[in-house]
């Protein structure tokens, strides 16, 4: 069969390397895909901003199963388009892509159906936000209601930080563009667990638990980008805790979406925050995070097509993953200035070599062919992956590989991991 990715990320990447392993799998195509992506799969040019433009290349490739990586296209409803026409298709509706692309409609569905989570004002003005500041104890979360990449949430450490917070989230002084609401949210302190399930509308198949790193410096300081790295090993979550995680927020998120008409397929992407008071909800996300699932996919040992198919058939109950024990870790290669402005077009050198190491797979996030050779074209630009037996060697690995690969201003974060091993920078 012929598998069509939608995306150009190391998500993406990820997907598009599990996929081609899969016996069934005669023809990956990634859409628009990358200067790594390249080398699995056959890159085809398409506007993710434009739903006609997706429809149109699904109807020219007939792809025997498309695969949605980004939320864009989810909230534009190139689920639905796809269905309505015939086509097999993974991810979930619009309507069900709300858990993600309307962060008052996910605080509001978990107040209904008492699954656990933060206290919470979903806020229409700035006057009605700063009023529900006051009912809320510093640091204050801001969050803008709509899909902000990653940069839409915001930690304030004072009242008047949270009120010039919101004020730029309704004026787009902040985002570029004004939001309609924004979400006023009690600060949860605890670890964070990203506890991503497959669904098929009624049934949940937890994938292995991971946990990322958001900010861009050691220690976990500065400014929040989409991810600086992430790790998985069996030992972040403990099974009992697992399965109260799937049996409480999990399984009761998927039947109540199914009870308000919006059933969920695809990739249920749970972030939690493990409080002293048990797990709650931070949000969810509609679809495969980024770089969890350079780490999780890893470590996946069963195929990642039957899997994703059993979702769309909704025979999701008679199908199971089996996971490599161990621990795997992705690393990622940024440009000088991420989140803020950086350059593109540095040529990247060392590639090959960090390939050979062993346990590695260097994902592309922000890369191009270019002048026959690979530039940057992103402020993500690689993602360092390697599988082992323990965290500690599995990020020897990574490490190891990242000191072969070089273009100039790459940074990257030494302590990816550091909760589990003890210390920063251990």
């Amino acid at each position: 069969m012929k598998v069509l990715i939608l995306g150009s990320g190391g998500r993406e990447h990820a997907l598009a390397w599990a996929v081609a392993r899969s016996p069934r799998v005669t023809e990956v195509v990634c859409a628009p895909g990358n200067g790594g992506i390249a080398q699995t799969a056959r890159c085809v040019p398409v506007e993710l901003k434009s739903l006609d433009a997706m429809v149109r290349l699904a109807e020219a490739e007939q792809p025997g199963l498309t695969i949605v990586g980004p939320e864009l296209p989810l909230a534009l409803g190139i689920v639905d388009a796809l269905r309505e026409r015939g086509w097999r298709v993974f991810g979930p509706t619009r309507a069900a892509a709300m858990l993600e692309t309307s962060k008052g409609f996910a605080k509001q569905f978990l107040h209904r159906h008492n699954i656990p989570t933060g206290n919470y004002a979903v806020c229409s003005t700035a006057a009605e936000a700063e009023k529900a500041i006051d009912i809320f104890h510093p640091p204050i979360v801001v969050k803008a209601d709509g899909l902000a990449a990653g940069k839409g949430v915001v930690i304030c450490p004072s009242r008047h930080a949270a009120v010039e917070t919101a004020q730029g989230l309704f004026s787009g002084a902040l985002l570029g563009e004004a939001e309609r609401q924004v979400v006023i949210e009690e600060f949860l302190e605890g670890d964070e667990i990203s506890f991503l399930c497959l669904s098929d509308g009624k049934h949940v198949a937890p994938l292995v638990p991971a946990q990322d790193h958001k900010r861009v410096g050691e220690g976990d300081t500065g400014p929040n980008t989409g991810g600086m790295g992430a790790y998985s090993t069996d030992e972040l979550l403990n099974p009992g805790m697992a399965e109260w995680i799937r049996r409480h927020i999990a399984e009761p998120t998927v039947r109540a979406m199914a009870e308000e008409d919006a059933p969920f397929t695809g990739v249920l992407y749970c972030g939690l925050m493990m409080t002293a008071r048990g797990p709650q909800v931070l949000e969810f996300n509609a679809r495969f995070g980024d770089p969890e699932t350079q780490a999780i996919l890893l470590r996946l040992e069963s195929d990642l097509v039957d899997a994703l198919e059993a979702c769309v058939d909704g025979r999701l109950a008679e199908t199971e993953l089996r996971w490599a024990p161990g621990a795997s870790v992705c690393v990622v290669a940024s440009s000088a200035g991420y989140p803020g402005s950086y350059q593109t077009g540095l040529p990247i050198t060392g590639l090959a070599a960090a390939g050979q190491v062993p346990g590695v797979q260097v994902f592309h996030a922000g890369t191009v062919q270019a002048g026959g050779q690979l530039v940057t074209a992103g402020g993500r630009v690689l993602g360092v992956s390697a599988a082992a037996d323990s965290l500690k060697d599995a990020l020897t690995r990574a490490y190891q590989a990242l000191e072969e690969i070089a273009f100039e201003g790459m940074y990257f974060r030494r302590d990816i991991g550091h909760r589990a091993l003890g210390k920063p920078g251990k």
